[in-house]
């Protein structure tokens, strides 16, 4: 009422919302700058002038012969009927590039801002700790604020003693000064994690944890459950691009169980390796420029990827997924870095400038937030670092499913959206059978820039063994 169609620009947050103004007859739809959460539009042949919108494709086919995603940072106006972007940072044109130095301290405090802000909540709420980087700075963080707000109220609590029993989780919000606050403190963060048997990330997850002191729930899945679960992890992703099914799977299997313990909200490291070029694939990023402009590529198509993936994976068993990486305040500080601080090269490894920014080996008095060796861990991608068994199993399983004589002919409707593997055909057919073809413009088939390689694993990527043989940072 305040800023009309202004008034995305004043949200600070994920969100999807229509509102309607019943004086003006009028329909505001908007959607949070990255598109955290899922939102999509539609329109009916049978009813003209009508628009559809909801959270997933499943509500909108039945009615909608046109079905679109609705863009991230953008309002509709029905007064109009037009569709505008309201989030327009100075980073946006990949061709402007920024020259601001990289500053660490910035970096360093706008993330804690950023999980600070995700820990006001109504409900219980953990960490998703895969073990790599991202996920281990935002479980170290959270756990810092955890015991310092519980530090904070031992010392105001009256008569408090060591032997007193410790009070039950409570609610905690935080306050205009930016500090958390409670009715009684969080005794342990609760955080969880999942790969087959040995899987390389749930032995740096379980590391980490017992660093950091968290109450850790280590799952296991088989690669049997894993291959039960595609259809309804299609069903509930609405996707059938391969990264994204790979790594939702074993994420929608931790989120059931999530869910059988009462967790209704969980903190996750999504967005990190687009914003400071993590994929090992950055690696052969011909110049600083070719770089920047596909960190912002990969922002921009966060919505039908990561973000996606997050989103649905927990919300298809009623959990809440919280992302502070794309936190807008901390994404402007470090997209607005000059990318040559963020370039792969001079014996600098993928996201150099971020584990710098939380190295406290220049600061005895401070804590260390995470084990130096797990801070500048290599990147393990998700789908990978459950277990390489489970990528293995998908693409041996694919073989099973889909003939030469189908990949030489596939269906006319798929126009020059063609699978390229089996993997992918496997996928594309399992998706047809839930949705109808209106459905199929909503998706986006990822694969990585500067690699002839069909397959998007990071172990398909050279450097995934070959780039740090010598332990280079």
């Amino acid at each position: 009422m305040k800023y009309g169609l202004d008034a995305p620009k004043y949200l600070d947050g994920m969100f999807s919302w229509v509102l309607y103004d019943k004086n003006l007859d009028r329909i505001i739809a908007a959607r949070d700058p990255i598109g955290i959460t899922s939102f999509y539009q539609g329109w009916s042949s049978k009813t003209p002038g009508a628009v559809y919108f909801a959270s997933e494709l499943k509500c909108l086919h039945p009615v909608c012969d046109k079905i679109v995603t609705f863009p991230p940072g953008h309002i509709y106006d029905s007064s109009t009927g037009s569709t505008s972007r309201y989030f327009q940072p100075p980073w946006w044109n990949p061709l402007d590039v920024p020259r601001t130095p990289v500053d660490y301290k910035l970096l360093r405090t706008s993330l804690e801002k950023s999980v600070r802000k995700r820990l006001m909540a109504e409900v219980p709420y953990g960490v998703l700790l895969s073990g790599g980087l991202d996920s281990s700075l935002v479980a170290s963080i959270a756990q810092r604020e955890t015991l310092r707000l519980g530090n904070k109220q031992k010392r105001e609590a009256n008569g408090y003693r060591a032997t007193d029993q410790q009070p039950s989780e409570q609610l905690v919000g935080i306050d205009d000064e930016d500090e958390l606050s409670t009715v009684t403190w969080l005794p342990q963060l609760h955080s969880f994690s999942i790969g087959l048997p040995n899987a390389p990330d749930t032995k740096a997850a379980l590391e980490v944890a017992n660093f950091l002191g968290t109450k850790h729930h280590d799952f296991t899945f088989t690669i049997e459950d894993g291959l039960e679960a595609l259809s309804d992890v299609i069903y509930h992703l609405e996707t059938y691009d391969v990264t994204t099914i790979r790594a939702s799977t074993p994420m929608f299997l931790l989120s059931r169980k999530i869910k059988a313990m009462g967790v209704k909200m969980v903190l996750s490291g999504e967005g990190s390796d687009e914003i400071f070029g993590g994929y090992l694939y950055f690696h052969a990023a011909p110049s600083t420029e070719a770089f920047h402009e596909e960190t912002v590529r990969r922002i921009k198509n966060l919505h039908l990827s990561d973000c996606l993936r997050a989103n649905k994976s927990t919300a298809a068993w009623g959990v809440e997924a919280r992302v502070p990486f794309l936190d807008r305040e901390f994404v402007e500080n470090a997209m607005n870095i000059d990318p040559a601080e963020k370039l792969i090269s001079d014996g600098r490894m993928e996201k150099y400038i971020l584990r710098k920014a939380f190295d406290t080996t220049d600061e005895p008095n401070l804590r260390p937030y995470l084990p130096h060796h797990i801070l500048w861990r290599q990147k393990e991608q998700f789908s990978d670092g459950v277990g390489y068994g489970w990528i293995d199993a998908l693409k041996s399983n694919a073989e099973k499913h889909v003939s030469d004589e189908q990949m030489q002919h596939p269906k006319a409707e798929w126009g020059d959206d063609i699978p390229d593997t089996k993997e992918a055909y496997w996928y594309r057919l399992m998706f047809d059978e839930l949705f109808p073809p209106q459905c199929a413009s909503t998706v986006m088939r990822w694969a990585p820039t500067w690699s002839n390689h069909s397959d998007p694993s990071g172990r398909a990527i050279s450097t995934h063994l070959a780039k740090y043989e010598k332990g280079t940072k």
